[in-house]
């Protein structure tokens, strides 16, 4: 899995795996993770409030472009 989210650009992930680590069963797992995961704007949505309320501002700046 850190593989996957590594090339992806995601360099702070932690993972953890019940039952099986069979590397085939680990990818098609992880991609079917990322098939379901929802945007920042879609639980805002569902919520009722705007993105800038859910997504908190990063302590390095990072987060610091306007949304479109």
């Amino acid at each position: 899995m850190r593989a996957i989210f590594e090339s992806l650009g995601v360099a702070d992930v932690v993972t953890k795996s019940v039952g099986t680590s069979n590397p085939y069963n680990m990818i098609r797992a992880t991609f079917e993770a990322l098939k379901v995961q929802a945007s920042p704007r879609q639980v805002a949505s569902k919520r009722g409030k705007k993105v800038s309320d859910m997504v908190g501002r990063r302590a390095d700046g990072a987060g610091d472009t306007a949304e479109a």
